[in-house]
């Protein structure tokens, strides 16, 4: 069975440098609002098995952490399981605070800050990046940059985008721009 949704909302949002987190200038946040139809058995092996089709590996299962951060050396996806959470994707200064809930996606480009608000107790995530990169942690501290420039501007481009594989948010707004 193919859990993507048939219907498709997604919400595209640029967001740029603020003199804290470097964010991406190049690249938006992408998030999908009910992409991903969720058995009740086990939500997490349903989305873990899709990124892993379109080759975002290196999944993880847990939440998202209070504290902003970002990676400077990837994109990350995260799967929303199960509950509902507002998180705040650009940090602070110039970023977007958002619901999600399960279902969802989040496509976060390397450099853009991003923290939990708050969340329901069930609250359940699955995380994963292209080809299964490994991801570092920034937190916005002003000794992390120029390193952290440097790194996101050298972020490849993701072969495949996290939900629809070959075709999808990714190809519209990340490699065709």
């Amino acid at each position: 069975m193919n859990p993507v949704s048939p219907t498709k909302e997604i919400l595209v949002k640029m967001i740029k440098d603020d003199g804290v987190f470097p964010n991406n200038d190049k690249l938006p946040l992408i998030i999908y609002i009910g992409a991903i139809e969720l058995s009740s058995s086990d939500p997490s092996d349903t989305i873990r098995a899709l990124f892993q089709t379109n080759g975002w590996e290196n999944s993880w299962v847990d939440g998202i952490y209070s504290f902003d951060h970002y990676h400077s050396n990837t994109h990350e996806v995260l799967g929303i399981a199960r509950g509902n959470a507002t998180v705040l994707l650009g940090g602070p200064r110039s970023g977007i605070t958002a619901p999600v809930g399960a279902g969802d996606v989040i496509l976060i480009p390397a450099g853009v800050a991003h923290k939990k608000v708050e969340s329901t107790r069930d609250f359940t995530v699955v995380g994963a990046y292209p080809k299964g990169d490994d991801f570092d942690m920034f937190y916005g501290k002003k000794e992390e940059r120029p390193r952290a420039d440097k790194r996101i501007h050298d972020v490849s481009l993701p072969p495949n985008d996290p939900v629809y594989g070959d075709s999808g948010p990714v190809f519209e707004q990340w490699l065709h721009s």
